[in-house]
C-alpha cells in the first residue's frame, strides 16, 4: 500500500528570510533550498533558528522580510492552513495533538469523515489504522491521546502528518522519544515517500541519524547560514560540528564502574503496579548510573512513575537503604525518601513554563523555605536557585526570566536542577538529553557522571541506545511490562547492543 498519493515533490526555496521577536534576532537572512524528492537536513544548536525557520515554512509565523517560494512561485502562509493547502505537512517538537481526543479523532482532524452530517468515528477508525500500521504502532485507534506514552504521541504526530499526504514534509525531533527500532520504520517510511517524490526537511541532534537518512544539509548558527544546502556527501561528523558550534567536539570520557558496597540505594523485590508491570526484581547502587532502556510502550516511564508514588505498588516490595518502605505520593517521596524523577515530558510534567526559572528550580523545597501563612518570597527562591544557576551553567538574563522563553538545553538543566535542590539521593532521568543540541546533551552527560561520582544512585531511561550504552554501569531490559534482562554494561556498543535486542526480540 502507497504511503502517499503525491505524484511530484516541492521545490522549497527560503531567501534573505529574516524574524525577530522582542528584540532577539532569530533569523538573519537565511537561504535554504530544498530540491524535489530529496532528505534534505537542518542543522543547529538549540536557539540557531531552525523551528522559527520552520514555523514561517507552516505559516504558524511569518517572516519579516525575505521570501518563500514553491516550484518558483512565492508564496506567504498567513495561517497554517494555508500552508496544508499548499501541501505542506509538519511535525513539530511542540505536541499539537488534542489530548481528550481519540487518536482517530487527532488524524483526521484536518478533513473528519461524515455521514448524514455527523463525524464517522467507524471511517476515522479505519483510516487511521492504514497509517497506524505503516508506523508499527499497536494502538486502538479509538485511545485517548491523553493515555499514551510520548513516544506513543510521536508516533501519532507522525502519523497525522503522513496522513495529510503533503508534498513537503517537515519532521522537527520526529526521533527525539524513538528507540531505534520504532527510528528505523520510520526512515523506511520516509525513503518510500521520497522515492516517490515527497520533499522532505529533516531537524536531528542526532547526528548518526542525519547522515543515515539524508543527502543534503543546511546549518544555522544564531540565526545565520553556516553553511547552505550542501551535500552530504564527503562530509565527516566532525565537519557538521564545527559548523554548528564553531569549534571542535569535546570528547567523552566514559565513566567507570559504580561501585555496590553496602545495601542497593534502592530495590525493588518482585513488585507489580497498578499500571501493569509484574514481577520486577531490581537494584540501583548508591555511586552507579543503572540503563533502563524498551521499546514504546514496554513500561520503562510507567515503572518510574510507580516508584515515585504516581502509580500504586501493588504487590512485592520497594527498599530503600535496604529498608522496605510504602511511597504515598510524589511528594512523599520527594521530602521523605529523597528521590527525584526528571520527566521525559519536561514542558508538560518536568516544569512549570509560565513561571520563573528561580520558582521552577526551588518548587520542590517550597515547604521548606516557607513562613507564616505558607509564604514564599522571591528572595528566598532566588538565594535556593542561583547556586545551581551558577553550578549548571543555566544560560537564562535573569532569575525572572520565565523557563517557557528558555532553549530546550537550558530547559533541562532547570529540570534537574530542581531535584540538586531537593537533594535528590535517588535520581530518576527520563530521556535527559530529548531535543537539545550537542553541547548541552555532553554538559548533561558530564552532569549525570558527577551526580554518580558524588554518591547519588541514578537510573537513566533513554530511547538513544548508544547514549543508554555510553553512560550505563549496568542495563535493564523492559519487555511488556516484566523486566527481561539485567547485565553489566563493557560499553562496547556492538556486544551491548546486540544483547538488548536478543533480549526484547528473543
Amino acid at each position: 500500500m502507497s504511503a502517499t498519493t503525491t505524484k511530484s515533490g516541492l521545490l522549497v526555496e527560503v531567501r534573505d528570510v529574516s524574524k525577530a521577536f522582542v528584540g532577539v534576532q532569530a533569523l538573519d537572512k537565511v537561504n535554504l533550498t530544498v530540491g524535489a524528492g530529496q532528505i534534505h537536513a537542518l542543522l543547529g544548536e538549540n536557539g540557531a533558528g531552525k523551528s522559527t525557520l520552520i514555523k514561517i515554512l507552516t505559516g504558524v509565523h511569518q517572516p519579516d522580510s525575505g521570501t518563500v517560494l514553491l516550484d518558483g512561485v512565492e508564496k506567504s502562509f498567513r495561517t497554517p492552513r494555508d500552508a496544508i493547502a499548499a501541501g505542506i505537512g509538519a511535525v513539530h517538537q511542540e505536541r499539537n495533538l488534542i489530548t481528550r481526543f481519540s487518536v482517530a479523532e487527532n488524524i483526521t482532524l484536518e478533513d473528519p469523515p461524515t455521514r448524514f452530517g455527523m463525524f464517522d468515528e467507524a471511517a476515522a477508525v479505519a483510516a487511521t489504522r492504514r497509517w497506524l500500521e505503516l508506523l508499527h504502532l499497536d494502538t486502538d485507534p479509538r485511545t485517548p491521546v491523553s493515555r499514551l506514552s510520548v513516544a506513543q504521541v510521536q508516533l501519532v504526530e507522525i502519523a497525522k502528518a503522513l496522513s495529510l499526504e503533503s508534498r513537503f514534509l517537515l519532521l522537527d525531533e520526529p526521533t527525539s522519544s524513538l528507540t531505534p527500532h520504532e527510528t528505523g520504520t520510520l526512515f523506511a517510511v520516509l525513503r518510500r515517500l521520497a522515492a516517490e517524490g515527497v520533499t522532505i526537511l529533516f531537524v536531528s541532534h542526532k547526528l548518526e541519524e542525519v547522515f543515515d537518512l539524508c543527502t543534503h544539509v543546511t546549518v544555522l548558527r544564531d540565526g545565520r547560514n553556516a553553511c547552505e544546502s550542501r551535500p552530504l556527501t564527503g562530509m565527516t561528523r566532525a565537519d557538521v560540528v564545527r559548523l554548528m558550534i564553531g569549534r571542535d567536539e569535546r570528547a567523552f570520557a566514559a565513566p567507570s564502574m559504580g561501585l555496590r558496597s553496602g545495601p542497593p540505594a534502592l530495590e525493588l523485590r518482585g513488585v507489580a503496579t497498578s499500571l501493569g508491570h509484574r514481577d520486577i526484581s531490581l537494584q540501583a547502587h548508591t555511586g552507579e548510573i543503572l540503563g533502563l532502556y524498551g521499546l514504546v510502550g514496554a513500561g520503562r516511564s510507567e515503572l518510574a512513575r510507580s516508584i515515585i508514588g504516581a502509580a500504586r505498588i501493588t504487590g512485592g516490595e520497594m527498599l530503600i537503604g535496604g529498608k522496605p518502605v510504602t511511597i504515598k505520593n510524589v511528594a512523599d517521596a520527594v521530602r521523605n525518601h529523597g528521590i527525584g524523577y526528571v520527566s521525559e515530558d519536561r514542558k508538560a510534567e518536568g516544569l512549570i513554563l509560565q513561571h520563573d526559572v528561580a520558582g521552577n528550580i526551588a518548587a520542590t523545597v517550597w515547604h521548606r523555605l516557607q513562613r507564616l501563612l505558607g509564604f514564599v518570597s522571591d528572595g528566598m527562591q532566588n538565594r535556593t536557585a542561583s547556586p545551581f544557576v551558577a553550578s549548571l551553567d543555566i544560560r537564562t538574563p535573569s532569575m525572572a526570566q520565565l523557563v517557557g522563553n528558555l532553549s530546550g538545553g537550558n530547559q533541562q538543566k532547570v529540570s534537574v536542577a530542581k531535584w540538586l535542590a531537593a537533594g535528590s539521593k535517588i535520581l530518576i532521568v527520563d530521556e535527559p538529553t530529548v531535543g537539545i543540541d550537542i553541547r548541552s546533551k555532553a554538559y548533561l552527560h558530564d552532569l549525570i557522571l558527577t551526580l554518580a561520582r558524588e554518591g547519588a544512585a541514578v537510573i537513566v531511561i533513554s530511547s538513544d541506545m548508544p547514549e543508554l550504552v555510553m553512560l550505563a554501569d549496568r542495563i535493564a531490559v523492559v519487555k511488556g511490562f516484566r523486566l527481561v534482562d539485567t547485565f553489566d554494561n563493557s560499553r562496547e556498543y556492538a556486544a551491548a547492543s546486540q544483547r538488548i535486542m536478543r533480549a526484547i526480540h528473543g
